[in-house]
């Protein structure tokens, strides 16, 4: 049971991670809610699943966020250091403001890297697949986005129907 879930949240991390730069847009950074961008990894965990993936591709799958995880642990467990630091600050303290530049700073410099690798595991999990389930994976995006895209449009529909009803 442990096994599998380590390997779930491995395989969902590494989708979302992968939810193809649309996660990487919108997900927070280190720190801040969510982590990698809990949307994408509902799909991505999905997409991963859907691919049939044989067993020597989840063991690669998964040393591949083992090791990732491993890069970043530091440079994020620091950040939130700085951060619960500077949120225990009070605006009158001395240095509030030079906290507040250091850790903007400290978190533009977080979400490059995180983004870049981020970037680095989507590519090291596609080489894993093989060209069918490339090519798989490619249909299940393009259908996702099909259906993101049928969604925004409703959403539109409803507010300009509601507008106009208001609007009697």
């Amino acid at each position: 049971m442990r096994k599998n879930l380590i390997l779930g949240l491995a395989l969902s991390s590494a989708l979302a991670i992968g939810s193809f730069a649309v996660a990487a847009q919108g997900a927070p950074g280190p720190g801040g809610h969510g982590g990698w961008g809990h949307h994408g990894e509902r799909h991505g965990m999905m997409a991963l699943h859907k691919l049939n993936l044989t067993d020597a591709q989840k063991a690669s799958i998964k040393q591949i966020m083992k090791s990732s995880f491993a890069q970043n642990k530091g440079q994020f467990q620091a950040l939130r250091q700085q951060k619960q630091a500077f949120e225990a600050m009070n605006p009158n303290d001395p240095g509030y403001q030079a906290a507040a530049a250091s850790l903007a700073q400290a978190e533009g410099a977080a979400t490059t890297a995180r983004v870049q690798q981020m970037a680095n595991v989507r590519a090291q999990i596609y080489n894993v697949l093989t060209p069918a389930q490339q090519s798989q994976l490619a249909t299940m995006k393009a259908q996702q986005q099909a259906r993101r895209q049928q969604w925004q449009q409703f959403k539109a529909q409803q507010k300009a129907g509601s507008g106009a009803q208001s609007g009697q």
